[in-house]
């Protein structure tokens, strides 16, 4: 049994048109009457002089306003100031501006977070790395070539320091050898004697 009341969708019978096609075929020139279209031109020359005189008045008035700003010292300047900061807040209070503004604030704590914990790997790594068997005989022989020159320079007898201690004395030994300059070579001259 088919349904009469379903139009078959693979139906090949031309389309039919509607009223509304009918009727914007229609040259309304030929129906109207010779009153009416004179109504309708007087109506259009109403409308263009009422859109002209429309725009003096506009014209006046914005003149009139660049007036009134020109006396209260409102220069373009500071409208471009004006305008651009209404669109930058408008920019701000947007959604997507918000929401990528947050995302970067994320990846800038993770990030920040990240650093942290690299420089406290790194430190606690020195730290172990100072308590290493290799760093303490780098230590002890350091503080010993420290003591040999003392004894060789003649400077009196101190107990050993600390690592600090020992680099910060070798750092200002250092320092005043380069400040004497040639008197260097001499010193070593009368050490070897």
């Amino acid at each position: 049994m088919e349904n009469k009341e379903q139009p078959d969708l693979l139906d090949t019978q031309p389309l039919q048109e509607t009223d509304d096609e009918l009727t914007a075929e229609i040259d309304y020139c030929e129906i109207m009457s010779e009153e009416e279209k004179e109504e309708l031109k007087n109506e259009l020359v109403k409308l263009e002089d009422e859109i002209v005189t429309l725009r003096q008045v506009l014209a006046a008035k914005e003149k009139h306003l660049a007036e009134i700003k020109h006396k209260l010292g409102v220069s373009m300047m500071n409208e471009l100031k004006q305008n651009f900061s209404r669109s930058w807040h408008d920019v701000q209070t947007h959604s997507a501006y918000k929401k990528t503004q947050e995302t970067l604030s994320q990846a800038g704590m993770k990030a920040s977070a990240a650093l942290t914990n690299v420089g406290s790997a790194i430190g606690k790594k020195l730290g172990d790395m100072r308590n290493s068997p290799t760093f303490k005989s780098f230590e002890e022989r350091v503080e010993n070539t420290v003591t040999s020159l003392r004894a060789k320079v003649g400077a009196p007898n101190q107990t050993q320091g600390s690592f600090e201690e020992v680099l910060s004395s070798t750092a200002h030994a250092s320092a005043h050898s380069s400040l004497a300059g040639t008197l260097l070579p001499e010193a070593e001259e009368d050490l070897q004697c």
